[in-house]
C-alpha cells in the first residue's frame, strides 16, 4: 500500500513510518523540517516531501503523489493543550487539507485523535461514549472528527479515528514526565519533583502505538473511533517507580511538589474494544 504520513518526524510519526516500512508498505513522508527528516533512520527508504500544511498542501495532492491512504499525525504546538491556536489555526488548516485530499480521490484516512476529547469524564472511557472536551486541543480534535464524519455523507471514504492516550518511548517530548525523570537520573540529581502521583492513567509504549497504526490501517473495516490504549489503569507514581527500577536509580521522588492538572480527571483509562477484536485475528 502507498501510504502518506504527515508529521512523519514527530514522536508518533517517526515510529509509525518505521513500522509501516517493516510491514512492506511504500511511504511518502511529509514534514516541515528537511534537516530533521534526514536524521531519521528511514529517510533513504521513503519518498520525502518537505511541506508545511498550514501554508500550502497542494504539492501533496498532485495526481502523481496521491496515496492509497493518509495517516495524518501532523499537529503543531503540543504539548500545550490550553492555547486557543488549536481552534483558530490547527483545526481549519487540518480540515482544509483533509477535505481537499478526500475530494482529490484519497479513499482512506487514519487520523490521530486524543483522549482529551472525553473532557473531565471519570473512569473507563469507551469508544462509543459522547465527548465533552474542556481544552482547546481536545475541542479542536473533536470538532475535526465530527466535521470529517459529516464530510463522509457527501464524499464516502474510510475514516479511522485513532484516539491516543498516554505514550512513552524514544523521541518523546523533553518536557514529558518520563523524559524529565530520565534527564534527572542522567544528571545525577538527588530528587525528582512530581505531583503526588495518585492519578490513574492509561500508558502504552510508542512501539505498541505504532504497531496499532499498522494493524488498523491494514484493516479498514475497523473504522470510526478506535481507542489506542492498554485498557489498564496505572498510577503515575507506580509508573515513575517502575522506571526508576529499570534505570537502577535511587533518586528521591519528591511527591506533591506539583499540583494535579486541572484539565484532567483524577482517574481515567481507555477501553480498546476494537483493537482487542483485531488482536483476536492473530495479526
Amino acid at each position: 500500500m502507498r501510504v502518506m504520513v504527515t508529521g512523519a518526524t514527530g514522536f508518533v510519526g517517526r515510529h509509525v513510518v518505521n513500522a509501516l516500512l517493516v510491514h512492506g508498505h511504500s511511504i511518502v513522508s511529509v514534514a516541515r523540517d528537511l534537516k530533521r527528516a534526514q536524521e531519521m533512520p528511514w529517510f533513504d527508504r521513503v519518498e520525502f516531501i518537505q511541506c508545511d500544511l498550514h501554508e500550502s498542501f497542494q504539492p501533496l495532492l498532485q495526481p502523481e503523489c496521491l496515496p492509497d491512504a493518509i495517516v495524518h499525525l501532523s499537529w503543531p504546538g503540543l504539548p500545550n493543550y490550553q492555547d486557543f491556536f488549536h481552534i483558530s489555526k490547527n483545526l481549519p488548516a487540518d480540515l482544509a487539507f483533509l477535505e481537499a485530499a478526500v475530494k482529490s480521490g484519497v479513499p482512506h484516512m487514519l487520523v490521530a485523535g486524543t483522549c482529551l476529547e472525553y473532557g473531565m469524564q471519570y473512569g473507563p472511557l469507551t469508544e462509543a461514549m459522547e465527548t465533552t472536551p474542556t481544552t482547546p486541543y481536545g475541542f479542536a480534535k473533536d470538532a475535526l472528527r465530527k466535521a470529517l464524519q459529516l464530510l463522509q455523507r457527501e464524499r464516502p471514504f474510510t475514516l479511522q479515528w485513532m484516539r491516543l492516550f498516554y505514550m512513552y518511548g524514544e523521541g518523546q517530548n523533553k518536557n514529558s514526565l518520563l523524559a524529565q525523570l530520565e534527564r534527572a537520573i542522567h544528571e545525577g540529581q538527588a530528587a525528582f519533583n512530581m505531583s503526588k502521583g495518585d492519578q490513574l492513567r492509561d500508558y502504552l509504549s510508542i512501539q505498541e502505538v505504532a504497531l496499532n497504526f499498522v494493524r488498523t490501517l491494514e484493516n479498514p473495516q475497523c473504522n470510526g473511533v478506535i481507542n489506542c490504549c492498554s485498557g489498564q489503569p496505572v498510577s503515575v507514581f507506580d509508573l515513575v517507580k517502575e522506571h526508576c527500577r529499570e534505570k537502577d536509580s535511587q533518586i528521591h521522588l519528591n511527591r506533591g511538589f506539583y499540583p494535579y492538572p486541572d484539565y484532567e480527571p483524577l482517574a481515567f483509562w481507555g477501553v480498546p474494544t476494537k483493537l482487542m477484536m483485531l488482536n483476536r485475528t492473530n495479526y
